[in-house]
């Protein structure tokens, strides 16, 4: 685990070197990697899923930065952050502290979202090493002043301190009233003798002076002609961060994880023939975008006889000693390239000359490619003297938004941005915390929280996440709901159908078995998505951009979960990339007859300005949700909460004609129709049940895990967004034109939907589900009658004819139609109404 060496350094000689950090000591990078992997792990054993997803983990500059960054891959929840001496021009410090051992003493926090800090889920402190605890005891000193919370985690690889420390740190959290756990690889003590101080700095001038007089040593001779230096384009995704200096998402993380075998695989191209040994060199604080190129070319080169390795730059200034008991054996000295605030100075990268390395791949920022990086004497020029080929890779340098020339400063957090003590702000989606940050952070902060409209919000639970709570990643959605996985709600079709329809049970009140689609189906699911995609793609820019138009500049996206979800995903993909915003997206539950889950309105006043809120649905069919979303608002203010909710909803499609913010009018197939919760992020149908949701609860919903073999939401939502820019023009012309148009709701589905009730003899309009998302619906989760087609409809209505087909459900062609198609609900419901086999009858 540890070495010794000895450092420059008036206020400690000494140095515990690890190898297993990747800083001084060349080292597997999937060692180095899965240390703090396993270590972040363990933590969110500790904290728990839902405590896990609150918390912060916090890297110190800048040996832990990678190691900081390592372990909150293992807690996976969590948003990440490190120090840095890096300052930011237009970055407002959220806050500081000081390492008093150090080369390099003051610490920055640089958060692009002030809130991120502001919460009050755990606090995860990671560093490398702690020998006396006072780093700690100063960093939680300084943030508790400013951002309090109930409880802290140290996580290190080892734990040095004496007793008397471990005693020093209880005692602190005890008069800070918090809880403080500490999680380490490995513990241990370093017994020093009084003079130690004295003794390192005398026997440090010896070895210099010796080093004075024999220039070069002890870096073993170069080997002759310096290499070549040629430079690798990794092909760094665009918008996602370096490393953790303003902060780094799960989110982040997923986009990263996508491209790192890419990346690995144009590394690999460019190394030398016959390369055995080479070393991936990150740069002082950037150690975690190196370290994962190097996991990912390790596991690219596996099965082949390359070892490969890696270590780091470093301001630190220790003792080279060529002794094989000492952990410092070279040093190669460079000046500093990347033009650093405290001035000009050297820079060292140990135990790399000698290494015996074909190759090495040193990995700078954009800041740090500068030509002093390139001089005589510069870091490249030193690394082509001691190995056979140097690798160029340039990560660009993650600058904030609000840090741009043209836009304001980022909010400065003097008072946490977050609505209640309770809740934290990096988990609400307003706080580019859980998103790619690139708009600044006050786009969101402009509005002040609501919570004073409210103050029975900040007793409600944050938000619901994946991958904890649904397939999607973190930043697409937030889910106003309560989780009843654990609770059977499932009831067979021919039971659920019989109780609704005779008044003894509402549809919410349980789920219907989720359909498991056959190959068949699924194949079909494909091909409809391959042939709709780009019409799809146009429809969510069509409707998104009318409503950063019409409705608000930074909207609140709000999905009726759960078809509305996946377009409320989509349309939040479009606007960050087509429009460059980030904008924040949740999903609540809206029930017919019951009316909009109330305490998600509250949860959305405490948290924005209502009138920034624009509800998403994926289509209507007769419009009986557009009419219950407009009472149930009403219906909400009338009792006393919060006014400015607009009732209008911006659909994909309204071929009812029932709202004026849509795509298209048009009724065609939209594939996230054809499936049910395997598309929609792996969650159910929401819930209202008197047992299961108390008045201060959020509806409820099931998470079905088990089916995450069959779940393409992500497949459906990349298919779409993919078709993005082809369809750019054509959204941009029609966009004109709707906002044009006479988009008054004529409602003439409803009028449709009440003739063919009379017609067939139903009677009820709520057996009449108009379009071809609502009768895919039926054929699903219903007890179907009979479909009616548009005489002539063509691939749109394969997947109905397939499903109607499994289930013995006639299709009448109707020449006279305003929708695609319409599914009717069995309308005098009994046992009898289906044969042995489940199969529905053809007449009543």
């Amino acid at each position: 685990m540890l070495g010794l060496a000895l450092r420059r350094n008036p206020k400690r000689a000494h140095l515990l070197v690890s190898n297993v950090l990747g800083k001084h000591v060349p080292q597997h990078p999937s060692v180095i990697w899965r240390s703090g992997y396993d270590l972040g792990a363990r933590v969110r054993a500790l904290l728990g899923e839902r405590d896990a997803a609150r918390a912060v983990v916090l890297g110190y500059a800048e040996t832990a930065t990678g190691l900081g960054h390592s372990v909150a891959d293992g807690l996976a929840l969590a948003p990440y952050l490190h120090s840095t001496r890096r300052p930011v021009d237009g970055v407002e410090r959220a806050g500081g502290f000081e390492e008093s051992h150090s080369h390099a003493t003051s610490h920055l926090l640089l958060p692009e979202d002030p809130r991120l800090l502001a919460g009050d889920g755990a606090l995860v402190l990671v560093d490398d090493e702690f020998s006396t605890g006072n780093t700690v005891l100063n960093t939680i000193r300084a943030l508790h002043a400013r951002f309090p919370r109930r409880r802290y985690v140290i996580v290190a690889l080892v734990d040095m301190r004496t007793p008397g420390d471990r005693d020093r740190l209880d005692a602190f959290a005890r008069e800070l009233g918090a809880r403080v756990d500490l999680v380490a690889l490995a513990s241990g003590t370093v017994r020093l003798p009084d003079d130690v101080l004295e003794k390192g700095q005398a026997l440090v001038a010896e070895h210099e002076a010796a080093a004075a007089a024999a220039p070069g040593a002890p870096v073993p001779a170069p080997r002759g002609e310096r290499a070549p230096v040629t430079r690798v384009d990794l092909g760094w995704p665009a918008g996602v961060p370096d490393g953790g200096r303003h902060g780094f998402t799960p989110a982040h993380r997923q986009r990263l994880d996508a491209a790192l075998p890419g990346m690995a695989e144009r590394v690999a191209a460019a190394l030398p023939p016959g390369a055995r040994r080479v070393l991936v060199l990150g740069f002082e604080e950037l150690m975690y975008a190196p370290l994962a190129l190097g996991t990912a070319l390790e596991e690219r080169l596996g099965g082949t006889d390359t070892d490969v390795r890696y270590s780091t730059t470093t301001r630190s200034p220790v003792l080279a000693v060529d002794d094989p008991g000492y952990a410092i054996r070279t040093r190669l000295v460079f000046p500093a390239h990347d033009d650093p605030a405290d001035g000009p100075g050297p820079r060292f990268a140990y135990n790399v000359a000698g290494g015996g390395f074909d190759a090495v791949v040193a990995v700078v920022d954009s800041t740090a490619d500068t030509p002093a990086l390139h001089a005589p004497d510069g870091l490249a020029a030193q690394l082509a003297a001691h190995t056979g080929h140097v690798l160029l890779a340039v990560v660009p340098s993650y600058v904030p938004a609000c840090a741009t020339p043209d836009a304001p400063a980022c909010a400065t957090p003097d008072v946490p941005a977050c609505a209640a003590p309770d809740v934290p702000a990096h988990a609400t989606p307003d706080a580019p915390a859980y998103v790619t940050p690139d708009i600044p952070a006050n786009t969101f902060a402009e509005t002040p929280p609501h919570a004073s409209q409210d103050q029975e919000a900040s007793l409600l639970p944050d938000p619901l996440r994946g991958p904890a709570f649904s397939s999607y990643a973190p930043d697409d959605v937030g889910w106003l709901l309560q989780d009843l996985s654990d609770v059977t709600l499932e009831a067979p079709t021919e039971e659920r159908e019989e109780a609704i329809q005779s008044g003894g049970a509402h549809y919410a009140e349980s789920l219907p078995v989720e359909y498991q689609p056959s190959p068949q189906y699924q194949e079909l699911f494909r091909s409809a998505l391959d042939t709709s995609a780009a019409r799809i793609a146009q429809a969510v820019g069509t409707v998104t951009e009318t409503v950063v138009a019409e409705r608000s500049p930074r909207p609140v996206l709000v999905s009726l979960a759960r078809a509305g979800t996946p377009v409320g995903v989509l349309m939040r993909r479009w606007a960050k990339e087509r429009l460059g915003l980030d904008l924040p997206h949740y999903a609540v539950s809206i029930v017919r007859g019951r009316g909009i889950d109330a305490n998600a309105l509250r949860w959305l006043a405490a948290h924005h300005d209502p009138a920034d809120v624009v509800f998403v649905d994926g289509w209507t069919g007769k419009g009986a949700i557009t009419r219950e979303l407009a009472a149930a608002i009403e219906e909400f203010e009338a009792a006393g909460g919060a006014a400015g909710f607009d009732p209008g909803m911006a659909v994909l499609a309204d071929p009812g004609s029932c709202v004026r913010t849509y795509g298209t009018r048009e009724d065609f197939l939209i594939p996230s129709a054809c499936l049910n919760s395997t598309v929609s992020g792996l969650i159910s149908r929401t819930v209202l049940r008197a047992d299961l949701v108390g008045p201060d609860d959020f509806h409820g919903a099931k998470f079905y895990r088990d089916l995450a073999d069959t779940d393409v939401s992500g497949v459906f939502v990349d298919a779409v967004a993919a078709r993005f820019d082809e369809v750019a023009d054509a959204v941009a012309a029609q966009v004109k034109e709707v906002l044009a148009a006479d988009r008054a709701p004529t409602w003439e589905g409803w009028a449709a939907v009440e003739r063919i009730s009379e017609e067939y003899g139903i009677h009820d309009v709520n057996l009449v589900k108009p379009g071809v998302g609502e009768t895919t619906r039926v054929l699903l989760r219903r007890v179907p009658w009979k479909v009616l087609a548009r005489a002539g409809a063509g691939a749109d209505l394969d997947h109905v004819r397939l499903l109607a087909e499994q289930r013995g459900v006639p299709v009448e062609e109707v020449a006279e139609l305003p929708y695609t198609c319409m599914g009717l609900i069995h309308p005098r419901y009994t046992r009898g109404a289906t044969g042995a086999d489940g199969r529905a009858v053809t007449s009543a």
